[in-house]
Order: structure tokens, then sequence, then C-alpha cells
């Protein structure tokens, strides 16, 4: 997935956003804001050109304040769809201590 493209589409306002997403950020304590600024300012770590309904990817980046987050977000060139965004635990997590690198399964 190009990241630039996901941007470009969030900037002319082609975002969609699941009520349940929004209700699971709200639960762990994400804005919108905060998404938008992983997504802005952050980097794709895993991409997943086979999923469906649209191709998606994981990207790695940070809340307004610095905490890292991670944010799921799906693209098929028109709308990005956000599709969950989380705060990656270092204790419980599939990924090295960077947050950026998946362990070996």
């Amino acid at each position: 997935m190009d990241l630039m493209i996901v941007r470009e589409l969030i900037k002319k306002g082609n975002l969609l956003w699941s009520v349940h997403c929004v209700a699971k950020m709200q639960e762990r304590g994400i804005s919108r804001k905060d998404v938008l600024n992983c997504i802005s300012s952050g980097e794709i770590i895993e991409d997943y050109p086979d999923d469906y309904p649209t191709p998606s990817c994981l990207i790695f980046g940070m809340k307004e304040n610095g905490e890292i987050i991670h944010t799921v977000a799906g693209c098929d060139g028109e709308k990005v769809y956000i599709i969950t965004a989380y705060k990656p635990n270092k204790d419980k997590t599939v990924f090295e201590d960077d947050l950026r690198t998946r362990k070996d399964r």
C-alpha cells in the first residue's frame, strides 16, 4: 500500500470510520486526531495486499503526546477505511521491543 496515496485521500476527506472501531478507540484512549497523527507521520510496518474487502496495512506511529500506537487502515484507491487502532503492549505484544518488527512465530 502506498502511504502517500492514503494521506492524500484523507486530506480530500475520503475517510471512513466504523462504529466498532471508534468504540474500541474510545475504550483505548485513542482519539481520531491521534490516528490521523499516526498516519500522517508514521510508517507502514506490515502490508496486507490480499485483505478482503480492501488491501490494508499496519501503520506504526504516535499519538500527539508521543505515545506509540498502531493503526490498521484499508484503502481501495478511492477511500481510506480505519479498521482499528491500539496501543501495543510491550509485555504482551507479538512485536519486538521496537514495536515495529513482528516476533518470529
